[in-house]
């Protein structure tokens, strides 16, 4: 089962961390189709959020076609990621792992990791409006 965590500095607003969090559990094989997300009231418990914004949430994976909610029962998902895990998977996060105890070692802090990691992930797979350099 997948363990929220919400950053309440982040500036993200917290369903949208949720949200987040389970698509990355999708993308990274936690959650597979037919599994339960923890019910509104078992993350108002581990972290204080108030039920409705784990409904709210909810409601936003519905919307995306990634969960269903089952009355009475719970909310399921309904949908992967059509993405097997890479070969490459094991190597690259211990590649990784490598990297950010270097980055670390260096006196990076967190927010500066992200930075990095954004700014090349913005490079490296640019986003379709990011092409034209107009913005449209």
């Amino acid at each position: 089962m997948v363990e929220f965590r919400i950053d309440r500095r982040s500036g993200m607003a917290t369903y949208l961390q949720i949200v987040q969090q389970v698509k990355q559990a999708l993308r990274l094989g936690i959650l597979v189709e037919g599994d339960r997300l923890p019910t509104a009231a078992q993350v108002a418990a581990s972290t204080r959020v108030n039920p409705n914004t784990t409904l709210k949430a909810y409601r936003e994976l519905e919307r995306e076609g990634l969960v269903v909610p089952r009355p009475g029962v719970g909310t399921f998902v309904s949908r992967s990621f059509d993405r097997p895990p890479s070969q490459d998977s094991e190597r690259l996060t211990a590649e990784l792992v490598t990297w950010m105890t270097g980055a670390r070692a260096a006196g990076l802090e967190r927010e500066d990791v992200k930075a990095l990691l954004d700014a090349t992930l913005d490079e490296q797979f640019p986003q379709p409006d990011d092409d034209d350099g107009g913005g449209r």
